[in-house]
Protein backbone atom coordinates (compact mmCIF):
# COMPACT_ATOMS: atom_id res chain seq x y z
CA UNK A 1 0.00 0.00 0.00
CA UNK A 2 1.69 3.18 -1.14
CA UNK A 3 1.84 5.34 2.09
CA UNK A 4 -0.19 7.92 3.38
CA UNK A 5 -0.30 11.40 3.50
CA UNK A 6 -0.89 13.16 6.55
CA UNK A 7 -4.45 15.21 6.32
CA UNK A 8 -5.89 17.82 8.45
CA UNK A 9 -8.91 17.97 10.04
CA UNK A 10 -10.81 21.41 9.09
CA UNK A 11 -14.12 20.89 10.51
CA UNK A 12 -16.23 18.81 13.61
CA UNK A 13 -19.73 18.62 13.70
CA UNK A 14 -22.12 16.30 15.36
CA UNK A 15 -25.71 15.40 14.77
CA UNK A 16 -28.34 15.28 18.40
CA UNK A 17 -31.33 14.26 16.87
CA UNK A 18 -31.35 12.01 13.70
CA UNK A 19 -32.00 14.22 10.02
CA UNK A 20 -31.68 17.30 12.30
CA UNK A 21 -29.25 19.90 11.11
CA UNK A 22 -25.55 19.42 12.13
CA UNK A 23 -23.68 21.32 15.04
CA UNK A 24 -20.44 23.08 14.60
CA UNK A 25 -18.01 21.77 17.74
CA UNK A 26 -14.42 23.62 17.89
CA UNK A 27 -13.08 20.85 19.91
CA UNK A 28 -14.12 17.28 21.42
CA UNK A 29 -13.26 14.41 23.30
CA UNK A 30 -13.69 10.92 21.92
CA UNK A 31 -13.91 7.93 24.43
CA UNK A 32 -13.34 4.51 23.09
CA UNK A 33 -15.95 2.81 21.56
CA UNK A 34 -18.22 5.79 21.85
CA UNK A 35 -19.58 8.11 19.23
CA UNK A 36 -18.88 11.73 19.11
CA UNK A 37 -20.72 13.05 22.70
CA UNK A 38 -24.83 13.37 21.91
CA UNK A 39 -24.30 12.02 18.29
CA UNK A 40 -27.07 10.22 17.02
CA UNK A 41 -28.44 10.43 20.67
CA UNK A 42 -31.99 10.90 19.62
CA UNK A 43 -34.83 10.21 16.52
CA UNK A 44 -38.07 10.84 15.93
CA UNK A 45 -40.00 7.92 15.26
CA UNK A 46 -41.89 8.37 11.84
CA UNK A 47 -44.88 6.58 12.69
CA UNK A 48 -45.36 3.38 15.62
CA UNK A 49 -42.17 1.31 14.55
CA UNK A 50 -41.96 -1.01 17.31
CA UNK A 51 -39.10 0.59 19.25
CA UNK A 52 -38.52 -0.28 22.75
CA UNK A 53 -36.30 2.26 25.10
CA UNK A 54 -35.99 -0.51 27.61
CA UNK A 55 -34.22 -2.90 25.43
CA UNK A 56 -33.09 -0.55 22.49
CA UNK A 57 -31.74 -2.15 19.25
CA UNK A 58 -30.32 -0.70 15.93
CA UNK A 59 -33.51 -0.15 13.60
CA UNK A 60 -33.41 0.95 10.04
CA UNK A 61 -33.14 4.64 9.41
CA UNK A 62 -36.58 3.62 7.75
CA UNK A 63 -38.27 3.58 10.73
CA UNK A 64 -37.55 7.56 11.49
CA UNK A 65 -37.90 10.98 10.17
CA UNK A 66 -34.18 11.44 7.88
CA UNK A 67 -33.37 13.62 4.98
CA UNK A 68 -33.18 10.41 2.14
CA UNK A 69 -37.00 10.80 2.23
CA UNK A 70 -37.71 14.08 3.94
CA UNK A 71 -35.93 16.79 2.93
CA UNK A 72 -37.89 19.48 4.18
CA UNK A 73 -35.93 18.85 7.32
CA UNK A 74 -32.80 20.71 5.91
CA UNK A 75 -35.04 23.37 6.42
CA UNK A 76 -35.50 23.66 9.75
CA UNK A 77 -32.72 24.87 12.10
CA UNK A 78 -31.92 23.33 15.58
CA UNK A 79 -29.11 23.44 18.60
CA UNK A 80 -29.25 21.10 21.17
CA UNK A 81 -27.80 22.32 24.53
CA UNK A 82 -26.14 19.94 26.76
CA UNK A 83 -26.34 21.14 29.86
CA UNK A 84 -30.13 21.66 29.73
CA UNK A 85 -30.98 18.62 27.08
CA UNK A 86 -32.87 21.38 25.46
CA UNK A 87 -33.75 21.47 21.41
CA UNK A 88 -34.24 24.50 20.24
CA UNK A 89 -36.12 24.12 16.34
CA UNK A 90 -35.79 27.47 14.62
CA UNK A 91 -37.97 28.16 10.87
CA UNK A 92 -37.91 31.05 8.94
CA UNK A 93 -35.25 32.71 11.61
CA UNK A 94 -38.08 32.32 14.61
CA UNK A 95 -38.57 29.80 17.40
CA UNK A 96 -40.59 27.64 16.40
CA UNK A 97 -40.65 24.85 19.49
CA UNK A 98 -38.30 24.24 22.42
CA UNK A 99 -38.12 21.06 24.63
CA UNK A 100 -36.41 19.37 27.09
CA UNK A 101 -35.49 15.55 25.63
CA UNK A 102 -34.93 14.15 28.65
CA UNK A 103 -38.88 15.39 30.04
CA UNK A 104 -41.93 13.70 28.84
CA UNK A 105 -43.48 17.81 28.65
CA UNK A 106 -40.37 18.62 26.59
CA UNK A 107 -40.59 15.80 24.17
CA UNK A 108 -43.98 15.92 24.23
CA UNK A 109 -43.18 19.99 22.73
CA UNK A 110 -41.57 19.03 20.22
CA UNK A 111 -43.41 16.22 18.89
CA UNK A 112 -46.49 18.59 18.47
CA UNK A 113 -44.34 21.05 16.80
CA UNK A 114 -43.81 18.29 13.84
CA UNK A 115 -47.44 16.82 14.49
CA UNK A 116 -49.16 20.34 13.99
CA UNK A 117 -46.77 21.37 11.18
CA UNK A 118 -46.42 18.30 9.16
CA UNK A 119 -48.48 16.09 9.48
CA UNK A 120 -49.35 15.60 5.50
CA UNK A 121 -45.67 14.59 5.32
CA UNK A 122 -45.18 11.83 8.30
CA UNK A 123 -46.94 8.41 8.23
CA UNK A 124 -47.70 8.53 12.09
CA UNK A 125 -47.59 10.32 14.83
CA UNK A 126 -44.18 11.70 15.60
CA UNK A 127 -41.99 10.57 19.09
CA UNK A 128 -39.26 11.52 20.00
CA UNK A 129 -36.43 8.22 20.78
CA UNK A 130 -33.40 7.22 22.88
CA UNK A 131 -32.48 3.95 23.63
CA UNK A 132 -30.25 4.33 26.45
CA UNK A 133 -26.19 4.20 25.27
CA UNK A 134 -27.57 3.33 21.05
CA UNK A 135 -26.55 5.29 18.32
CA UNK A 136 -29.19 6.00 16.14
CA UNK A 137 -26.10 5.85 13.05
CA UNK A 138 -27.02 4.47 9.63
CA UNK A 139 -24.77 1.45 10.88
CA UNK A 140 -25.29 -0.95 13.46
CA UNK A 141 -21.79 0.34 15.30
CA UNK A 142 -20.94 3.20 17.35
CA UNK A 143 -18.64 5.35 14.59
CA UNK A 144 -16.89 8.62 13.47
CA UNK A 145 -18.01 9.50 9.76
CA UNK A 146 -15.33 10.59 7.96
CA UNK A 147 -15.34 12.71 4.37
CA UNK A 148 -12.02 13.65 2.99
CA UNK A 149 -12.75 17.03 0.92
CA UNK A 150 -10.47 15.37 -1.69
CA UNK A 151 -12.71 13.25 -2.90
CA UNK A 152 -15.54 15.98 -2.61
CA UNK A 153 -13.58 17.62 -5.03
CA UNK A 154 -13.67 14.62 -7.12
CA UNK A 155 -17.40 14.99 -7.04
CA UNK A 156 -17.70 18.55 -7.50
CA UNK A 157 -15.79 17.66 -10.82
CA UNK A 158 -18.13 15.01 -11.82
CA UNK A 159 -21.47 16.81 -11.32
CA UNK A 160 -19.80 20.51 -12.67
CA UNK A 161 -20.96 22.54 -9.32
CA UNK A 162 -20.00 22.97 -6.00
CA UNK A 163 -21.32 20.95 -3.06
CA UNK A 164 -21.72 21.68 -0.03
CA UNK A 165 -19.92 19.18 2.43
CA UNK A 166 -22.58 19.07 5.24
CA UNK A 167 -24.58 17.26 2.82
CA UNK A 168 -22.15 14.36 3.87
CA UNK A 169 -23.01 14.79 7.47
CA UNK A 170 -19.66 13.94 8.28
CA UNK A 171 -18.50 13.96 12.40
CA UNK A 172 -15.16 14.84 10.84
CA UNK A 173 -14.04 16.48 7.35
CA UNK A 174 -10.29 16.01 6.30
CA UNK A 175 -8.14 17.80 3.57
CA UNK A 176 -4.49 16.86 2.79
CA UNK A 177 -5.73 13.22 0.99
CA UNK A 178 -6.41 12.98 -2.84
CA UNK A 179 -9.61 11.42 -3.49
CA UNK A 180 -10.84 8.36 -2.85
CA UNK A 181 -7.77 7.75 -0.44
CA UNK A 182 -10.05 7.42 2.70
CA UNK A 183 -10.94 3.74 0.70
CA UNK A 184 -7.02 2.29 1.02
CA UNK A 185 -7.18 2.80 4.68
CA UNK A 186 -10.00 0.52 5.52
CA UNK A 187 -8.66 -1.73 8.23
CA UNK A 188 -5.99 0.40 9.12
CA UNK A 189 -5.40 3.13 12.30
CA UNK A 190 -5.49 6.59 12.21
CA UNK A 191 -3.57 8.56 14.88
CA UNK A 192 -4.75 12.26 15.86
CA UNK A 193 -2.90 13.40 19.12
CA UNK A 194 -3.51 10.78 21.73
CA UNK A 195 -6.92 9.50 20.31
CA UNK A 196 -6.86 6.14 17.97
CA UNK A 197 -9.86 5.30 15.35
CA UNK A 198 -9.79 1.76 13.38
CA UNK A 199 -11.16 2.48 9.82
CA UNK A 200 -14.05 -0.33 9.65
CA UNK A 201 -15.82 0.37 6.29
CA UNK A 202 -16.84 2.83 3.53
CA UNK A 203 -19.61 4.73 3.23
CA UNK A 204 -22.56 3.49 1.00
CA UNK A 205 -24.21 7.38 -0.14
CA UNK A 206 -28.33 7.61 -0.36
CA UNK A 207 -30.85 10.15 -1.56
CA UNK A 208 -29.79 12.05 1.73
CA UNK A 209 -26.57 14.06 -0.19
CA UNK A 210 -28.69 15.23 -3.33
CA UNK A 211 -30.49 17.65 -0.80
CA UNK A 212 -28.67 20.99 -0.37
CA UNK A 213 -28.19 21.61 3.13
CA UNK A 214 -29.46 25.33 2.42
CA UNK A 215 -32.22 25.24 0.72
CA UNK A 216 -33.90 22.33 1.18
CA UNK A 217 -33.74 21.43 -2.55
CA UNK A 218 -33.22 17.77 -3.83
CA UNK A 219 -31.08 19.40 -6.62
CA UNK A 220 -28.68 16.81 -7.67
CA UNK A 221 -28.93 12.60 -7.62
CA UNK A 222 -24.85 12.27 -6.20
CA UNK A 223 -25.26 8.21 -6.03
CA UNK A 224 -26.20 8.13 -9.70
CA UNK A 225 -23.44 10.27 -10.49
CA UNK A 226 -20.95 8.42 -8.61
CA UNK A 227 -22.13 5.43 -10.00
CA UNK A 228 -21.60 6.74 -13.25
CA UNK A 229 -18.41 8.02 -13.43
CA UNK A 230 -16.41 6.08 -10.47
CA UNK A 231 -17.98 2.58 -10.78
CA UNK A 232 -19.14 2.93 -7.03
CA UNK A 233 -21.59 5.12 -5.08
CA UNK A 234 -19.11 5.42 -1.79
CA UNK A 235 -17.94 8.64 -0.42
CA UNK A 236 -16.08 8.63 3.14
CA UNK A 237 -15.26 6.08 5.75
CA UNK A 238 -16.67 5.06 9.46
CA UNK A 239 -14.10 4.43 11.95
CA UNK A 240 -14.32 3.12 15.83
CA UNK A 241 -12.53 4.81 18.52
CA UNK A 242 -10.08 2.49 19.55
CA UNK A 243 -7.97 5.37 21.74
CA UNK A 244 -9.61 7.95 23.11
CA UNK A 245 -8.01 11.48 23.23
CA UNK A 246 -9.46 15.32 22.86
CA UNK A 247 -9.61 16.30 19.30
CA UNK A 248 -9.68 20.13 17.83
CA UNK A 249 -10.08 21.06 14.63
CA UNK A 250 -6.94 22.12 12.76
CA UNK A 251 -5.65 18.78 14.36
CA UNK A 252 -2.90 16.49 12.02
CA UNK A 253 -4.33 13.18 10.79
CA UNK A 254 -1.86 10.30 10.45
CA UNK A 255 -2.34 6.74 8.92
CA UNK A 256 0.07 4.56 11.37
CA UNK A 257 0.10 0.51 11.35
CA UNK A 258 -2.33 -0.97 13.43
CA UNK A 259 0.56 -2.07 16.21
CA UNK A 260 1.72 1.58 16.57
Amino acid sequence: MPESPPAEITDIYRYPVKGLSPEPLPRVALAVGQTLPADRRYAIENGPSGFDPATPRWMSKAYFLMLMRDEWLAGLHTHFDDASNVLTIRRNGSVAAQGDLETAQGRAAIEQFFASNFANRIKGPPKILKGKDLSFSNVDKKVISIINLGSLRAIEDAVGQKVAPLRFRANFYLRGWPAWHEFDLVGQTLAIGEARLKVVKRTLRCAAVNVDPDTAARDLNIPHTLMRRFGHADCGVYAEVIAGGAITAGDTVTAISPSA
